[in-house]
């Protein structure tokens, strides 16, 4: 399918995006009828369900025809641009309807070398048109390729976009490059008390908060009663995976709130050793791995294989964390986040975060979780049933930290109280494993010390 051609060369027929995807939703136009456009051009941004997608000019030409308008689905193969002129696609594109298709032939020559070891492939960051393993592209002469998304990130980090190596197709720069150009800056100073003495943490980048004002809304145009919105993009994506949770998996749910007025001192501290912005989340994330890796919570740990009516019980952690975004619920992946320490997950999930809010994200970066973290309370509210990421066997939703009364040795007080919501596959997951696991991860945040590994 991916390099099915019309059999009118003047017909470019929308490349396949490279999830498995039978259509996209079209975004946006970024030509119009009568424009000339260069091959590798872009011609449209297409949203499926994990990223915006640029789609590019296969070939030099003038635009007779665009074939859909902005938020009609597109099927992959279906006819997408209509050239005029001759009945010759430019020399620069051989075929259309495949993401090979969008390389200028120039390059062609290097997909044709000898690809290097998995090790040395460069990621795609998922913004552009399909991959093409193991090549290392250098941009076109005079332009710098990105994507919007990809261009503003490297602004926001002060990041001088000209000065990067692209490695994505045709050159592109992907947001992997501008976080690897980003990680070569040299770290702030910063105060290190002798007992947190932590070495060598790069600058680190916080994640994007929200205000319920500069989300987006649903606004009722003026004159009608109802407004309907069609199940579309990322939208669709989630209420087809919800959907199938909640009719497959069997959910139930435990809660607790955990006194983390330690935690609370243990954090600031750790802020002044280390000159970065930690929230709880990331405690929270360390608690959670560090209670999966136990033998006698591993299980929860697990996916579920139901066409092979099996179990699948993982020794890594590879722990998704719920992100909200202006399009919809995403769950960037931190992979074996078990090997990482708090401020590292802190790191990773800022970026991953911005990654998922800008679209910008690598697709590769939003499968393979085998536990999910909610953080309800970063907006409002303290517990929650959360809904499994299918195929995972459970899910922690983390609610807003308060101050309460909290009773130490039979004497009242006001400490500082997280509420937390467990969710889990009864197929799977027994009550009784999903208390203790609960209480466990209660037990680890209430002795902060525990979650930095001794040296």
């Amino acid at each position: 399918m991916a390099g099915k051609a019309s059999s009118n060369p003047n017909e470019f027929l929308l490349p396949d995006v490279g999830e498995g995807l039978e259509s996209a939703d079209l975004v946006e136009w970024k030509v119009k009828v009568g424009d000339r456009v260069e091959s590798q051009q872009v011609l449209a941004m297409v949203e499926t369900a994990k990223a915006l997608t640029e789609i590019c000019s296969p070939r030099d030409g003038v635009i007779a025809k665009l074939h859909g308008a902005p938020g009609d689905t597109v099927k992959i193969h279906a006819v997408f641009v209509t050239f005029e002129g001759a009945a010759v696609p430019s020399r620069n594109s051989p075929e259309n309807g495949d993401a090979k298709a969008q390389l200028p032939a120039a390059l062609k020559k290097e997909a044709a070398k000898p690809q290097p070891s998995a090790e040395q492939e460069p990621a795609d960051a998922g913004t552009v048109v399909g991959s093409l393993s193991g090549a290392d592209y250098s941009a076109v002469e005079g332009k710098v390729r990105a994507a919007p998304a990809v261009r503003r990130v490297a602004r926001d980090r002060g990041i001088d976009i000209e000065t990067i190596h692209g490695t994505g197709i045709g050159g592109r720069i992907t947001l992997r490059d501008v976080e690897n150009a980003g990680s070569h800056a040299k770290p702030p100073p910063s105060r290190r008390p002798a007992k947190l003495e932590l070495r060598d943490f790069p600058a680190s980048t916080p994640a994007r908060t929200q205000s319920a004002s500069s989300r987006q809304a649903t606004c009722i145009p003026a004159g009608q009663d109802v407004l309907r919105t069609p199940f579309k993009g990322v939208r669709r994506v989630i209420a087809e995976r919800l959907s199938q949770s909640v009719h497959t998996a069997v959910h139930f749910t435990v809660m607790d709130e955990a006194d983390i007025s330690d935690l609370d001192s243990f954090r600031r501290r750790l802020i002044g050793a280390t000159g970065e912005k930690l929230t709880y989340l990331p405690f929270v994330a360390a608690a959670v791995c560090m209670a999966l890796r136990e033998p006698e919570y591993q299980r929860m740990n697990s996916t579920v294989d139901d066409p092979n009516q099996e179990i699948i019980t993982h020794r890594s952690v590879h722990l998704g964390i719920a992100t909200d975004t202006d399009s919809g619920l995403m769950v960037p992946v931190i992979r074996d986040a078990g090997a990482m320490g708090v401020v590292q997950l802190s790191r990773q999930i800022g970026s991953l975060a911005n990654a998922a809010r800008s679209r910008s994200i690598a697709r590769e970066d939003l499968t393979g979780s085998t536990f999910t973290i909610s953080n309800v309370g970063s907006l409002a509210g303290r517990f929650a049933t959360p809904i499994i990421n299918y195929p995972e066997v459970g899910i922690l939703a983390v609610g807003r930290a308060r101050d309460g009364v909290v009773v130490r040795h039979k004497m009242l007080g006001v400490g500082k109280l997280l509420p937390l919501s467990l969710s889990c596959d009864h197929r799977v997951i027994d009550g009784g494993m999903a208390a203790l696991l609960l209480a466990r991860i209660i037990e680890l945040l209430q002795s902060p010390d525990q979650l930095i590994p001794a040296e």
